[in-house]
């Protein structure tokens, strides 16, 4: 080979050029063929969130059924509820706070979620200890480890948004994006 400095320096550009390609975050979205829900899902660097549709009614008649004074099944009307699953995909140990996530509208302003504690405190007013559906506030995992419970979402039914949020690896901060987020509608979809 006459140039093996230029081979090398062509395998490193190459490289450079896929290494965008690794790491970039894809979104999925998937359709439930019975219900007609909605499903998002992103993977990026390890860390997988997945936000499930929820009916409205359905996370009343979950509510209900545990015999919950009606003030807490009342308490979750006026927010859109997702069924949550956070993963540690990373192959080391991660973390995430919700405090640190926020819901974007289409006005461009930043809302805080309600977190896990926040729902447990105003229950407890309302004559019940029940925050086991909620999503963990804060949760630390190795890998193949996860986290599930409802995420919610301070807005109506058929509300479009994004979805920002931010995990620890290896001691360092990341971000993430969902984006064209839609809260469950008010009744069930016609199936496709």
């Amino acid at each position: 080979m006459k140039h093996p400095h230029a081979f090398f320096r062509f395998i490193f550009l190459l490289a450079l050029l896929l290494v965008p390609a690794i790491h970039a975050a894809e979104l999925t979205q998937n359709r439930d063929p019975e219900s007609g829900l909605l499903a998002w899902k992103k993977v990026d660097r390890g860390f997988s969130l997945e936000l499930i549709q929820l009916l409205p009614e359905y996370v009343a008649a979950l509510y209900s059924s545990r015999n919950l004074p009606p003030a807490v099944v009342d308490s979750m009307r006026g927010y859109c509820v997702f069924g949550s699953v956070v993963q540690n995909q990373s192959g080391g140990t991660l973390d995430y706070r919700v405090a640190d996530w926020r819901v974007v509208t289409p006005d461009g302003k930043q809302h805080r979620l309600k977190t896990k504690p926040e729902w447990v405190a105003e229950w407890k007013t309302l004559g019940s200890d029940f925050g086991w559906s909620i999503l963990p506030a804060t949760a630390s995992f190795d890998t193949g480890d996860w986290a599930q419970g409802f995420t919610t979402v301070k807005l109506p039914p058929g509300s479009h948004f994004d979805l920002l949020y931010a995990w620890r690896h290896h001691g360092k901060r990341y971000r993430g994006k969902m984006e064209n987020l839609v809260c469950a509608p008010d009744k069930p979809p016609l199936a496709p």
